[in-house]
C-alpha cells in the first residue's frame, strides 16, 4: 500500500480516483462508482468545475432551493438559498410571507468600505515614522495607479492609507490601514496587488531615506474584519398585529420574543445558537450567488463580539406597542469576479434576484438573515423548535431506513397527527415491514 505519493497533481481524474481507491478506499468497493457519479455529462461544464479547485475528483453537490414572499423596500423577491439542513428553507419562505403580509421588510446600506493593511517592524520611533510617512503617502498612491485605474473610472479605488502605531502591542510593529471602494467586485484580488505595491514603495522609499535603520514587512494582506461594511435591516408591526394562531396571545408572545433576543445580547452561549440561526438565511444565500461564505462568517462573528463579549446580531424592542425587530450586519459582498460570472447557476440566482449590485445583494442577504432568526424565536418561544424542524426532517429519516415510496406516503400522513422523532419513524417502519 502506498499512502503517500509525489506528482499527484498531475495525474488525470480517473488516476487520481484509481489511487485512492487502491490505498484509502478499498474498503469500499462503491466509492470509484460513487465518485464517478457525481460528474456532469457535459464533458464543457465538468471542466469548468474541475478548473475551480485543485485535484477535482467529482462534484459535491449540496440542494438550491426557493424561499419566495420576500418584500423587501416595496420589491419582490424570490430568494435562491443553498443549503443542507432541513426546515432553513421552509422557515425563510415561512418569515417572508407573514412579514410581506405585514408591510414586508426595509433594508439600509451603511456603507461598503473595505479594509487592507502592511504590517510592517521599524526600528525608528513612531513620531519620525509618521513624518516619513507623511512625505511618501502621495507616492503610494502614484505607485498603484495602474492597478486602480478601471476601478476608479467605475466610482472605486484607493479611500485613504493611515499609518498606525502598534507598538505598545508588539514592539516595533506598525502598519498601513488603507481602506478602499471595490463597488459590485468582492475586491480580494485588487485589494491585495494594491497592498503589496505598498509595501514594495514603503521598503523601497525608506531604504531610500534611512540606509541604515530596519524596515521588515511581514505581510500585505485585506481583512475579513469590515465593521464599517454594513448593512441594517428590520421588520416593525403594531404588537396586537404579531400573532398568526389565535391560540397565541400576542403581546405574550411579542414579550417573550424581546427577552429571548435580550438573552442572546448577555448570555454567549446562547448567543452563539442564535447567530448561527441568522447565519442559516445569510450562508444558504451567499452561497447561492457565488460569494464567499468563510469570509462572510468570520467577520460577521468577529463583529458580534466587538464589545468584548460575544452577543446576538438582532435587536428586539417594543416601543408605544409598536414591536420592531432588527439585524445590523457586515456584509462584503460581490456580484462580478469570481464564481459570479463562472459558475452557471450562480449566473442563474443572481438573474432570479434582478441582477442586483453589491449594495442590493447586501440588502437581500441581511433580510434572509433576519427572516431566518425571526423564524427561529417565533418557534423557539411558541411551539418549540423540534415540532417544526423534525417535520421537515422527516424525508432524511425516511432516507436513513431505505423508505419505500409507500412507506414514505404513509409516513408523511401518519406523522401530520403525530410527533416526529427518529425512534417514532423506525418503529412506524418496523410495524409497517412486519
Amino acid at each position: 500500500m502506498q499512502r503517500t505519493i509525489q506528482g499527484f497533481s498531475r495525474l488525470s481524474k480517473e488516476e487520481k480516483i484509481n489511487w485512492l481507491a487502491q490505498n484509502y478506499l478499498q474498503h469500499n468497493p462503491q466509492a470509484t462508482n460513487i465518485l464517478k457519479q457525481y460528474w456532469n455529462e457535459d464533458q464543457q461544464l465538468q471542466q469548468l468545475h474541475d478548473e475551480f479547485i485543485e485535484n477535482t475528483l467529482s462534484n459535491f453537490y449540496l440542494p438550491l432551493g426557493i424561499a419566495p414572499n420576500f418584500l423587501i423596500n416595496g420589491q419582490y423577491y424570490a430568494i435562491p438559498m443553498v443549503i443542507e439542513e432541513s426546515s432553513v428553507v421552509a422557515a425563510a419562505s415561512k418569515a417572508a410571507k407573514y412579514w410581506m403580509q405585514r408591510g414586508g421588510f426595509t433594508a439600509k446600506v451603511i456603507s461598503t468600505e473595505k479594509i487592507g493593511h502592511v504590517h510592517f517592524e521599524c526600528s525608528l520611533p513612531g513620531t519620525e515614522l509618521a513624518q516619513f510617512f507623511n512625505t511618501i503617502k502621495a507616492q503610494l498612491f502614484a505607485d498603484t495607479a495602474s492597478l486602480t485605474e478601471k476601478m476608479e473610472a467605475r466610482g472605486g479605488g484607493i479611500l485613504n492609507i493611515e499609518l498606525k502605531d502598534k507598538t505598545e502591542t508588539l514592539p516595533q510593529y506598525f502598519q498601513l490601514h488603507c481602506t478602499f471602494e471595490t463597488l459590485d467586485a468582492m475586491g480580494a484580488n485588487f485589494i491585495n496587488s494594491c497592498l503589496e505595491q505598498f509595501a514594495t514603495t514603503l521598503q523601497r522609499e525608506f531604504e531610500k531615506a534611512y540606509p541604515g535603520q530596519k524596515l521588515l514587512v511581514i505581510m500585505s494582506i485585506l481583512s475579513n474584519y469590515l465593521p464599517d461594511c454594513r448593512v441594517v435591516a428590520t421588520v416593525s408591526c403594531p404588537v396586537e398585529d404579531l400573532s398568526d394562531d389565535p391560540a397565541i396571545d400576542p403581546h405574550v408572545f411579542a414579550k417573550k420574543f424581546v427577552e429571548a433576543v435580550k438573552i442572546a445580547q448577555i448570555e454567549p452561549y446562547r448567543a452563539v445558537t442564535h447567530n448561527k440561526g441568522v447565519m442559516n438565511g445569510i450562508d444558504a444565500v451567499i452561497i447561492a450567488t457565488g460569494n464567499d461564505f468563510r469570509a462572510i462568517e468570520a467577520g460577521v462573528h468577529a463583529y458580534a463580539a466587538k464589545d468584548g463579549t460575544y452577543k446576538s446580531l438582532t435587536q428586539a424592542k417594543i416601543e408605544d406597542d409598536i414591536y420592531h425587530f432588527s439585524i445590523d450586519v457586515p456584509l462584503a459582498l460581490g456580484t462580478v469576479g469570481g464564481l459570479t460570472k463562472l459558475h452557471p447557476l450562480v449566473k442563474v440566482n443572481l438573474e432570479m434576484l434582478g441582477n442586483p449590485d453589491a449594495r442590493e445583494l447586501m440588502k437581500i442577504v441581511a433580510v434572509a438573515g433576519l427572516a431566518q432568526n425571526f423564524a427561529a424565536i417565533k418557534s423557539l418561544t411558541t411551539t418549540g423548535i423540534q415540532k417544526g424542524h423534525m417535520k421537515m426532517h422527516l424525508m432524511n429519516i425516511l432516507n436513513q431506513f431505505n423508505a419505500t415510496p409507500t412507506e414514505k406516503t404513509t409516513a408523511v400522513a401518519y406523522f401530520k397527527k403525530n410527533k416526529v422523532s427518529h425512534s417514532a419513524v423506525e418503529n412506524l417502519l418496523q410495524d409497517l415491514r412486519k
